[in-house]
């Protein structure tokens, strides 16, 4: 019920806040007990000798894990003052479609930051993941899994709003063409009628390989870096007991776009200016899997902004895995047993960990990506 500019108001000062006081402490290693700590600090309107005042209602801003948070943001090549200018420099923009959650997402308005609202358990898992997450980043930094920089509470008036901030899969200064959201199940996999009449809608599995039924064609380095890097995330998300989570497929249409453009413009001259591509280092698809990013630059090719371009037509895809912090836990599990009864089970898209990542890994590598 807090308003969406209140709520905005505070997530900048408790970023603010939070990211400056962290700043005061010298840099260290991350130490198990870090994962668990959850600092709070309290923000009344009229201000403090620690905080300023503001014009919103009195409210307590908590950071989970501060400085855990704070490596991952290293790790990601995040320097503090951008992760800062991005968030709280500017207004927050308000991404319309909340997804089926009911979660609201804000984007910074240089599209490098995501910020979801997440429910109590989401982000309580969340915590629980951080141990699990810090091994599995050292290991492997080139990942699809989404990239977490930071969750927080805000609570106000007895309510408490719990946020992550994540990277942006999707910089909305590339225009996508086709959206899908991609979990290897058939059962159902299609998208609803009130989603296909959206602007931007997000298509399912069935509406894939009605649509793309050759799949999209990488070439092979690409494409075995791609199907490495699900291999490896998916026995992440099975050790962790993780189902239901997708890959999302955006794909940006290089001819479409050209003639968009010379009907927007009446002429062929193709728009010259160049949107800023995003700075954080392995943000996009392509640095994920191939991690040929130089850290601090933007690669200048016309990579088009960190899309991996597919072969045949011109196509740039912007990929991602999301929906990871639905644990698979008793309500999954009731939810199995009785679709089975009703169906064959194994069509059904919650399935026991081990089998979701197979089929998951098997559509990816078989069905929507196909090597040259």
């Amino acid at each position: 019920q807090t308003t969406s500019s209140a709520l905005k108001g505070a997530i900048q000062l408790g970023i603010t806040h939070t990211v400056g006081s962290l700043s005061t402490k010298p840099e260290r290693d991350v130490l198990m007990q870090d994962f668990y700590v959850v600092e709070s600090i309290f923000f009344p309107s009229e201000g403090s000798n620690l905080t300023p005042a503001h014009h919103y209602n009195d409210f307590r801003f908590k950071t989970y894990a501060p400085v855990a948070f704070r490596y991952f943001r290293e790790l990601f090549g995040i320097r503090p003052d951008d992760y800062l200018y991005s968030l709280c420099n500017e207004p927050l923009i308000e991404l319309s479609n909340s997804g089926a959650s009911g979660s609201l997402f804000y984007v910074s308005s240089d599209d490098e930051f995501i910020i979801k609202t997440g429910q109590h358990k989401e982000a309580e898992f969340l915590q629980k993941l951080l141990p699990g997450y810090y091994m599995n980043l050292n290991q492997n930094p080139r990942t699809l899994l989404p990239k977490f920089y930071g969750l927080y509470c805000v609570q106000a008036g007895g309510k408490n709003i719990r946020i992550v901030v994540m990277n942006n899969l999707l910089p909305r200064s590339v225009k996508m063409h086709l959206k899908y959201d991609l979990k290897g199940s058939t059962y159902k996999r299609r998208a609803s009628q009130k989603e296909r009449e959206k602007v931007f809608p997000t298509y399912k599995d069935l509406d894939f390989m009605q649509d793309i039924p050759d799949g999209l064609f990488l070439d092979s380095d690409m494409y075995n870096a791609l199907c490495k890097t699900l291999q490896r995330d998916c026995l992440v998300l099975q050790s962790f007991k993780i189902m239901d989570y997708s890959l999302l497929v955006a794909i940006h249409n290089i001819d479409l776009a050209q003639r968009e453009h010379a009907m927007a413009d009446g002429t062929s001259q193709a728009d010259t200016r160049r949107p800023a591509a995003q700075k954080a280092l392995y943000s996009t698809a392509m640095e994920s899997i191939q991690g040929e990013a130089r850290r601090g630059g933007t690669i200048e090719t016309d990579d088009q902004l960190g899309g991996i371009h597919a072969k045949g037509e011109r196509l740039l895809l912007y990929i991602g895995i999301i929906d990871v912090l639905q644990s698979y836990r008793f309500v999954k599990k009731l939810e199995h047993s009785w679709k089975a009864l009703v169906h064959d089970g194994d069509t059904v898209s919650v399935h026991r960990p081990s089998f979701y990542a197979e089929r998951f890994q098997r559509f990816m590598c078989n069905t929507a990506f196909k090597k040259i």
